[in-house]
């Protein structure tokens, strides 16, 4: 009976120790291991939202092009009073720049697309970049990237078997029905054959994240 009383007080002051709870030193390693583990999360949750957000952009790019594709194939008419010439087809396109400032809000021009009207049909965007909305303004719609700081930091045209040609700053895409192919045109065309036109959308800081928007003569748009 003592033997097995010994027992029992052993195993009591085994729990009663247990039961005293962790140490300082304990609570502060696991406290350090939670703090290291949610910092890890948070960096990577910004790393995936900022991809996330770029590639939403870069779909959005994407789908303004296929609008103006669209557009011109459904033979839209801008309005009656831009349209002057009797001969003239419909014919839609996209302006990317990545030069300038908009005197209008002070906005730079490569957080900007321009959705246009080609009015005379010559494959390139010929109007300033003020949209004013006057009968002879090809500017149809300004839109202004607004997310994260998104912008577009580069517009490269691939040569067909030549590779990049130099770096441009402004690019025109125009569809004029009743093809759906696209006319890719820039006054910086450094290529003897175009065989696609790039458009990178970045975000800010000093581990960027990227997507492009390929587009190819036939009508094709690829998102990278």
């Amino acid at each position: 009976m003592k033997k097995n009383k010994l027992k029992i007080e052993n195993c009591k002051l085994k729990i009663g120790d247990f039961r005293r709870g962790m140490t300082y030193v304990e609570l502060i390693v696991v406290l350090s291991i939670f703090a290291t583990m949610t910092s890890i999360v948070l960096f990577n949750y910004d790393v995936f939202q900022a991809k996330v957000d770029i590639k939403n952009l870069a779909s959005d790019i994407a789908l303004k092009v296929v609008e103006a594709q669209k557009a011109s194939l459904f033979g839209e008419s801008p309005s009656p009073f831009r349209v002057t010439a009797p001969t003239w087809k419909p014919s839609y396109g996209m302006y990317f720049t990545t030069e300038g400032t908009d005197s209008s809000d002070g906005i730079p021009f490569n957080k900007k697309l321009i959705y246009f009207a080609d009015l005379n049909q010559d494959g390139d965007f010929d109007n300033n970049l003020t949209c004013a909305g006057n009968d002879t303004d090809e500017c149809l719609d300004k839109v202004t990237i607004t997310q994260g700081g998104n912008f577009i930091s580069n517009i490269t045209v691939i040569g067909e078997g030549e590779g990049p040609c130099l770096e441009i700053t402004s690019l025109s895409v125009v569809f004029k029905r009743p093809n759906s192919s696209a006319n890719i045109k820039t006054n910086q065309l450094d290529c003897t054959a175009i065989s696609s036109a790039e458009i990178t959308v970045s975000s800010p800081g000093t581990n960027p994240t990227s997507a492009i928007i390929k587009i190819y003569p036939s009508g094709r748009i690829q998102i990278d």
